[in-house]
């Protein structure tokens, strides 16, 4: 920006010397451009008084803000000024003087009379060339008066040659042309003469002037000289042209010229001392601009290896070391260069070094992370004040923990944000207080188990624990407990049943006949007794068969919501029982008895628990939603007992006075074997809802969807 600043005030200013240069020479020019040239002289000076003012101003403000090297610019530049201002001052003041003294010298009183003087003696020559030209006119014109018409044709050619002029010519009072004579007539003279347009005759009938030629070259006497004809009717003008002599006419005119330019310099004289004024003082600030912009390019150019040392030395002071800076110089600049160069090579070496060993232990712990965010079981890791200083996802996920807020505090103070931590909180810090590694299940507030193992570290004297939620896998025992248990006991109780079933019915069939009618019926009551006990056991081991083997279901496509139509079909004179299905097929693949025997069964469950409810209302709903189908038996009971909610779908867990505790168990195995879980809820303000999850059949996702 700046060099083009001086490039271009370095063009106007030489256009303002080309036009002062012009200007000089002419007067006229000087004359009609004076207030252009003065206004452009004026903006120009303008410019560069702003221009100096800023850059003056721009390196006082970075001085003041200690900018490195601003100092040796200011002072570099102030001392160009100081050269180019002082001698420029004592040039202007001199030339000024000169100036204005020589102008003053052009103006003489002398050269301006003698002026005068010439242009009047070439008027005077003029004059008498004319009087003597009128004069023979007069003597041709009384000649004429005398001479017949006939014989004007043989006298004027005559008369010209003794009158030694160049034309003659005779007009009549309209102003027609008689008879011309001419002498030496040229190419361009065939034009027939004619009585000058501005021919004005005194009383005496006379007219004389000096007009320029045809051709506009030069300068001629003209004379017109009326008179009457003695016998011969009206009078005639005379008119005769002589040419002024060639070098007469060119002095008169370069006199009358310079008397001319000579005025107008007079006109223009304070106007030049002005001009020429403002010129000097114009080309005083094109070199105080030409001093500071050098200055500034000097010093610049003498500070720069200072300035990039400068910023490198604050580069490497923050941390960047890779500033290398090229040697344009071998003196003690270049050496100091070198040597920075140097340490910026062995500091970039160093710090390479270190990141190289930072990088493998951010390796090292980016493939710890990877491990612990791999691991299904969540790791905590404590300093000495039990404070957090790791942790995993997985961690994160089992206690449905933040530990972003919870790593803030101490091990006591998590409670305060997450109470239900209680039980595993409490165990922790009663572990911590004791050394050495120890494991312990501990259950949770929500009912779920977590089995715990804790280590000290000693380089830190904190702790790492290790838990896994393992709550199904608790409960995955329990039901092959469960399982064992119940196949025992249908195997061990089914055997003795068909015979006592058997055993009674001989005994009423071989006694009755032999009994009179009291003992006959009260042993028909009695084997009945046993018959229907032996029936209910049946059953009950049958609930023990099924809960104990796994179904053998035939996986088939079908539509859930055709299977639980088949089922309501069986309940339709029951109007507590209403249907909410989806608008849509709802596919899957499963096996249709078993679900039917899943949607009977929480029908079933439902109907017992609305038994006493009045306005009992019982509703099998069915939705598609993102995480697969939902199969959901709602009713409006009294819902489930908080303590048993957690585990209702265990064996024997019921809140029912009848049943064998296996409906839901059974339940929660056949939706397990499709894939799909399980859970029940309570609702608000009163009922229990029982939701079934199961995966929607692939090959009809994207048709169900659309």
């Amino acid at each position: 920006m700046i060099n083009s600043l001086i490039v271009a005030t370095g063009l106007l200013g030489l256009v303002l010397l080309y036009l002062l240069a012009q200007a000089s020479g002419s007067t006229s020019l000087l004359s009609d451009h004076y207030w252009l040239l003065l206004g452009l002289n004026a903006l120009l000076g303008l410019g560069l008084a702003l221009f100096l003012g800023r850059e003056l101003l721009r390196m006082r403000r970075a001085v003041r803000q200690r900018v490195f090297g601003a100092k040796l610019t200011l002072r570099m530049t102030t001392l160009f000024m100081l050269v180019a201002v002082l001698p420029g001052i004592l040039v202007f003041t001199m030339s000024v003087q000169f100036l204005n003294r020589s102008i003053e010298s052009w103006f003489n009183v002398n050269i301006e009379t003698a002026l005068d003087r010439g242009l009047n003696l070439g008027r005077s020559a003029l004059d008498v060339l004319l009087a003597n030209l009128a004069s023979r006119a007069d003597a041709a014109a009384d000649d004429l008066a005398l001479a017949s018409p006939a014989t004007y044709g043989e006298r004027l050619p005559r008369l010209r040659a003794q009158l030694g002029v160049r034309e003659l010519a005779l007009f009549d009072g309209s102003g027609q042309l008689i008879a011309v004579t001419t002498r030496d007539a040229g190419p361009g003279d065939n034009a027939a003469p004619h009585l000058p347009a501005t021919l004005d005759l005194d009383p005496q009938g006379r007219w004389q002037a000096i007009l320029p030629t045809l051709d506009g070259k030069g300068l001629e006497l003209v004379v017109a000289h009326r008179f009457d004809r003695l016998g011969w009717g009206s009078p005639l003008v005379l008119l005769a042209t002589q040419p002024v002599p060639e070098l007469l006419a060119a002095d008169a005119d370069a006199v009358e010229a310079a008397r001319a330019d000579y005025r107008q310099l007079v006109l223009a004289r304070d106007g030049l001392k002005s001009f020429y004024r403002l010129t000097l003082g114009m080309t005083l600030l094109l070199s105080l601009f030409a001093a500071v912009a050098i200055g500034a390019v000097l010093s610049r150019r003498m500070s720069a290896p200072l300035t990039a040392l400068a910023a490198g030395t604050r580069a490497v002071a923050q941390g960047d070391f890779s500033r290398q800076h090229p040697i344009y110089r071998r003196d003690e600049l270049g050496i100091l260069t070198a040597l920075f160069n140097r340490m910026t090579r062995q500091l970039a070496e160093s710090r390479s070094a270190e990141e190289a060993a930072r990088a493998e232990i951010e390796a090292n712990r980016a493939y710890l992370e990877r491990l612990l965010t791999s691991l299904t079981a969540g790791v905590l890791a404590f300093d000495g004040e039990l404070r957090l200083t790791a942790s995993n996802q997985s961690a994160a996920r089992i206690l449905e923990a933040d530990f972003d807020r919870l790593g803030q505090y101490p091990l006591p103070e998590w409670l305060v944000w997450q109470p239900e931590l209680e039980p595993l909180v409490t165990m922790l810090y009663q572990h911590f207080e004791t050394d050495g590694d120890w494991q312990q299940q501990v259950e949770l507030t929500d009912d779920r188990l977590l089995l715990v193992r804790a280590s000290r570290l000693p380089e830190t004297a904190g702790w790492v624990v290790v838990f896994d939620d393992v709550t199904d896998l608790v409960h995955a025992q329990r039901d092959a407990a469960w399982r064992e248990v119940a196949r025992r006991l249908a195997h061990e109780i089914r055997n003795p049943l068909t015979p006592i079933q058997l055993s009674a019915e001989r005994l009423a069939m071989k006694l009755s006949p032999r009994l009179d009618e009291a003992g006959a019926d009260f042993l028909t009551r009695s084997t009945d007794t046993i018959i229907k006990q032996v029936a209910a056991l049946k059953g009950m081991v049958d609930a023990f068969r099924d809960y104990a083997r796994a179904p053998a279901g035939q996986m088939t496509p079908t539509d859930l919501n055709a299977v639980v139509s088949e089922v309501a079909l069986l309940y339709e004179s029951n109007p507590s029982v209403r249907l909410a299905l989806c608008p849509h097929p709802l596919p899957i693949v499963a096996d249709a008895a078993l679900l039917r025997q899943v949607i009977h069964n929480l029908v079933v469950n439902a109907q017992d628990a609305t038994l006493d409810v009045p306005g009992a209302m019982i509703q099998i709903s069915t939705a598609l939603h993102a995480n697969g189908i939902v199969l959901a038996v709602s009713d409006n009971g009294p819902g489930f007992p908080p303590e048993m909610l957690a585990r209702a779908f265990e064996p024997y867990v019921t809140g029912k006075t009848k049943g064998t505790g296996l409906g839901l168990a059974v339940v929660k195995k056949i939706i397990e074997e499709h894939g799909g879980t399980v859970h029940a809820e309570n609702l608000e303000p009163h009922g229990a809802r029982l939701c079934v999850t199961l995966p929607l059949s692939e090959t009809k996702c994207e048709a169900v969807t659309s």
